[in-house]
């Protein structure tokens, strides 16, 4: 019997925000054959933006990390609203990481393990995926980090 994903959120004490609405003319999510598509997030907690500046800048490595785990948290909000549980997601297929940085800064990889790591914890060798991870100079509200990602439904 496979490991419910809900009762292993509650044994990890994971809480999850509330799936935040469309901020422009997208929708939150879709789903297609098996595949959910969901949109990017970002690193805020109901509404409220955190972590908001540049990696390189105002942002150090470790709290840059938390920002991508918290934009995780937020894509585990939206997969659950649109799938009604977390026990329909199969696997994470692959993870859009964008980190806002300075031209010098290169660890946006490391960044974006925020979100990754999350995601092996909740879903354990399902929640391995592929992954983009790139620097760009800004990102909606000034956040610090964006995640988009598609799972395998059932």
């Amino acid at each position: 019997m496979a490991v419910s994903i809900e009762a292993r959120l509650k044994e990890l004490k994971i809480e999850l925000p509330s799936a935040a609405a469309p901020l422009a003319n997208y929708v939150p999510f879709v789903r297609t054959g098996g595949l959910l598509f969901v949109s990017g997030q970002v690193c805020q907690w109901n509404g409220e933006r955190r972590f908001t500046g540049r990696l390189g800048a105002e942002i150090s490595l470790e709290d840059g990390q938390q920002a991508a785990r918290l934009c995780g948290l937020n894509l585990l909000a939206q997969a659950r609203a649109a799938m009604g549980s977390l026990n329909h997601i199969r696997r994470c297929v692959r993870l859009n990481g964008f980190v806002a940085s300075t031209p010098e800064f290169v660890q946006q990889p490391q960044v974006v393990n925020g979100c990754s790591d999350l995601f092996v914890e909740v879903f354990g060798d399902a929640g391995r995926h592929s992954r983009v991870a790139v620097g760009v100079a800004a990102l909606p509200g000034g956040v610090a980090v964006e995640v988009d990602a598609i799972f395998e439904v059932v």
